[in-house]
């Protein structure tokens, strides 16, 4: 499978694509206004402690106060970080803050001897990283765990382990590694080993740890010098953290469309990686390098909610604020032989879509599936495994739990930024993001209830209503005998006035004396 990452930059904008076989398969953006935190160290003060919650509400600098937990304060390694330094450690998720910690949407539990009370203070000033940029209404998750990421090495200079990236499959190269790292560490700091360090020599792993200590060590003299609120250190940009990430072990080659990215990416592969600069090349077409590789219209489709199936079914993406929920329907495919077949056809079908839309719009948290009910517990085995199959390209961590009594599936997969519909899009200004207006018969029903509600306050002689040229022109046409009943009823003129610029909700009710 071929892999390209296309890089197109402007000033205030940077899109990051990633095509498997041509095919867009993720999307990265950052914008000037709103660059992703993620990874980001920061000197803060804590404002709020909240001893019913074990967190506290951290300030950062932002218009959103940050939020940790007390597991991410505690101050000893606890099991949840043990784990990470283990001999099946996870490899960091790309293009994201560097840590092995599962976010999930549970509160964490700490250990029962440990109050967030006792290791904070209102006040208090504390070194801490994002480990998850602000989400819609959700501040940045925080952490005091710090993790350093490089090519071929992860710093974590809080705690005193050495792991290897569980894809690092063999044993002889794991152990390789490992001895290596706990041999030039010079400072008892933690360390995970990547998957791009694999076969790489001890010269080249000498030379990052070093690099990443002194980045260290810088940023704990920031520390000393800033006042709180203040950012110490920045993650890499959008299309460095791309490169670095996806570059040889995922993506054949980097195209990009700015020179001073393209300047910019060859100086970083120059210090760390100058083998792979023949593998970046700079982008000249005359047509705009989204539109050449036909990615422009890929990301908008990725936006809508209807997908459609190449069999004529189609399945329903419903993002809510707590989960994402997803329907599968067969459409217009009536299958060839029978109902049973026709469904897990169609099933099958959905799984890939499924599996792909999800990576693709980088949808996360909990996730609950709708597949067309099948009557076969065989046929819901092999759609459960395949769409299991399916979600391992995707590179953040999902958990999938069989189909339930209700025929449902339900799994989770880590959230660590926006999705592809909220970095691109902003709740409606008509309806304010609720996707539904009241029918026209309703509105005209509201007002006759509220007309009626305050009419023993009107003494004048006329009523005028200012409506919604929409709702003006039914209440004089299909709806007109809400007008005719309500003269009857009150024995008082109606006035119906047509305010162009009014929500067509919006109406309001004065008397003519």
């Amino acid at each position: 499978m071929s892999k390209e990452l296309i890089i197109n930059a402007t000033e205030n904008e940077t899109r990051v694509a990633l095509l498997e076989d041509g095919i867009l398969a993720e999307f990265f953006m950052e914008r000037g206004n709103h660059l992703n935190i993620s990874g980001n160290i920061y000197k803060a003060r804590v404002n709020r402690v909240l001893p019913g919650m074990q967190a506290a509400f951290v300030d950062i600098g932002l218009d959103q106060a940050a939020f940790i937990y007390v597991t991410d304060v505690f101050s000893e390694p606890s099991r949840e970080v043990e784990n990470i330094f283990n001999e099946t450690a996870e490899e960091p998720e790309p293009v994201a803050v560097a840590r092995e910690d599962e976010f999930d949407l549970s509160v964490p539990v700490p250990p029962a001897d440990v109050k967030i009370e006792d290791l904070l203070s209102e006040g208090q000033e504390i070194l801490v990283q994002v480990s998850k940029s602000p989400i819609g209404s959700k501040g940045a998750r925080i952490t005091t765990r710090i993790s350093l990421p490089g090519r071929f090495l992860v710093l974590m200079p809080t705690v005193d382990h050495v792991g290897v990236s569980k894809r690092i499959v063999e044993d002889g190269e794991r152990q390789r590694l490992k001895e290596l790292v706990v041999s030039l560490r010079t400072e008892p700091f933690g360390f995970i080993v990547r998957t791009a360090a694999e076969g790489v020599e001890k010269e080249k792993l000498e030379k990052e740890m070093i690099l990443l200590v002194n980045l260290w060590q810088k940023v704990q003299k920031r520390f000393a010098s800033a006042s709180a609120p203040a950012l110490l250190h920045r993650d890499m940009t959008v299309s460095l953290r791309a490169v670095r990430d996806y570059l040889t072990h995922e993506a054949d080659r980097v195209v990009v469309d700015a020179d001073y990215v393209y300047d910019e990416i060859m100086t970083f592969l120059d210090e760390i990686m100058p083998r792979m600069k023949a593998s970046v090349e700079r982008y000249t077409g005359s047509e705009p390098i989204f539109d050449a590789y036909n990615i422009e219209g890929d990301v908008f489709r990725s936006l809508k909610k209807k997908v459609w199936l190449k069999s004529g079914g189609y399945i329903i993406i419903e993002p809510t604020e707590a989960l994402v929920v997803i329907d599968v329907n067969t459409g217009g495919y009536v299958g060839k032989h029978n109902f049973e077949e026709t469904v897990f056809k169609t099933n099958l079908e959905a799984a890939r879509e499924i599996a792909y839309q999800i990576r693709l719009r980088n949808l996360g948290g909990i996730i609950i599936i709708d597949f067309i009910d099948m009557a076969r517990e065989a046929n819901r085995e092999k759609v459960f495994v395949s769409l299991k199959e399916f979600l391992e390209k995707d590179k953040s961590k999902t958990t999938l739990l069989p189909f339930s009594e209700l025929g449902l599936i339900q799994m989770t997969r880590k959230r660590t930024r926006n999705s592809v519909a909220r970095m691109l899009c902003e709740p409606c200004f008509y309806c304010n993001g609720d996707g539904y207006l009241l029918s026209r018969q309703t509105i005209c029903f509201n007002i006759y209830r509220e007309i009626m509600r305050e009419s023993q306050d009107l003494s004048g002689e006329k009523i005028t209503v200012k409506v919604h040229p929409d709702i003006a022109e039914m209440l004089h046409g299909e709806e007109s005998r809400v007008v005719t009943g309500l003269e009857a009823d009150l024995g008082r003129q109606i006035i119906i006035y047509p305010v162009p610029k009014f929500h067509i909700e919006q109406f309001e009710i004065e008397e003519i004396l």
